[in-house]
């Protein structure tokens, strides 16, 4: 079986996922079109040899209908003669298109293959693609009283592991100073890939990251959730998961070029990080955030390695309570997640954050000289993706 590898992983810098927001002018597929110009330029590849460009995209309407992954690549000005194609696991969306790219190289069906993905939700507002229907509806005989949303999701999460509103807003808090703390250092320069607006501009910085968030400021945010329907089903629930301690709305892209080790050593190139493990896994979508846990079980359970083995995680910081959650059940050094911070504090492109996750994940090993990383992603309707990558 071939070797795996990332050769380069680069995104876009975070903006709001609103109108007004950094990159709300910027259509989606010049989006994702730039960060691929980058992704080749840096690596000097031929984009005639890339067999095929996988993207992530949730919300498949509008200006992010009609195969994305196809329209970008054109746009980025690729040979007409490379395919695309753009794939949905929800939130997981571009690191099951990682998943997919590397498997395809590890198969020998693939040479050389860019996964990236892409979200404009100031431009395509989260939910769009489920306008006309009602999803619930076939699944009603199995859960009678109706699924839940993923922030309701996240309240039931803090309610079972026990988690206080000032425990979420501490995380949160900590991710902000995290990010910011790298955007200083200048730890996150090399990842990001200015985004050149219509007026000629550069948007260059994410613009998510609050430095003087505190958990002061924090605490005195509204929970968001807490509506009459849902407090008469869940009278338990203390109700404390708010725009502060979840994600906020994002536009961004990113991309990362997968090859098999021997095309990177023919081309001349270094590869930065070989794919050593994946899994994917459902779980109850009630609980629908919790797929990270068996997931991750999965490919520790594959690997043969234990958590103390690993030297980072990357668990998506969709709402805190997940990575918390999932810290407790694995007993994980809390040093070593999110490092730089997570999407509470740097977005959550949602199509775009699985390679997102695995361009902060390179980058970290590398600044640090950690051998292993391990990234995780819950997904809407219960299911997570989990990859294991190790440094070169």
């Amino acid at each position: 079986m071939n070797s795996a590898v990332v050769v380069d992983a680069v995104r876009t810098p975070s903006g709001r996922g609103k109108p007004g927001g950094a990159l709300s002018e910027v259509h989606p597929a010049d989006l994702l079109a730039q960060t691929l110009q980058a992704l080749l330029k840096r690596t000097g590849i031929d984009p005639a040899t890339v067999d095929d460009v996988i993207a992530g995209c949730v919300s498949q309407v509008g200006d992010q209908t009609l195969n994305i992954a196809r329209t970008a690549l054109l746009a980025a000005g690729m040979p007409e003669s490379v395919p695309g194609t753009t794939v949905d696991r929800q939130c997981g969306s571009s690191q099951q298109a990682a998943h997919f790219a590397a498997q395809g190289v590890m198969a020998g069906a693939y040479d050389v293959v860019v996964a990236c993905g892409v979200e404009s939700m100031s431009r395509v507002p989260m939910g769009a693609s489920s306008h006309g229907g009602h999803p619930t509806t076939p699944l009603e005989h199995r859960w009678p009283e109706g699924l839940v949303n993923q922030g309701v999701s996240a309240e039931l999460i803090a309610d079972k592991w026990g988690l206080s509103r000032e425990v979420l807003d501490e995380y949160s808090a900590r991710s902000h100073r995290l990010a910011a703390e790298a955007a200083a250092s200048g730890a996150l320069t090399d990842q990001i890939v200015p985004v050149t607006l219509s007026d000629g501009s550069v948007h260059s910085t994410d613009q998510t990251v609050r430095p003087t968030t505190t958990t002061e400021t924090l605490g005195a945010l509204r929970p968001s959730f807490n509506t009459e329907e849902m407090a008469r089903r869940f009278p338990q629930i203390e109700w404390r998961i708010t725009p502060g301690n979840s994600s906020p709305l994002t536009d961004g892209a990113s991309a990362v070029l997968i090859m098999s080790e021997e095309r990177a050593s023919a081309l001349g190139l270094r590869p930065r990080a070989r794919f050593t493990n994946f899994a994917v896994a459902g779980s109850d979508p009630l609980f629908m955030l919790t797929g990270v846990i068996p997931a991750t079980h999965k490919l520790l359970e594959r690997s043969g390695l234990s958590i103390d083995d690993i030297d980072a995680y990357e668990v998506n910081e969709a709402f805190a309570p997940v990575p918390l959650a999932w810290a407790a059940e694995f007993g994980a050094d809390p040093d070593r997640l999110n490092p730089a911070g997570g999407a509470i504090a740097l977005g959550h492109a949602l199509g775009a954050s699985g390679t997102r996750l695995l361009t902060s994940l390179v980058n970290h090993l590398e600044a640090t000289g950690g051998r292993y990383g391990l990234q995780t992603m819950c997904e809407g309707g219960g299911m997570a993706n989990a990859t294991l990558i190790e440094r070169l």
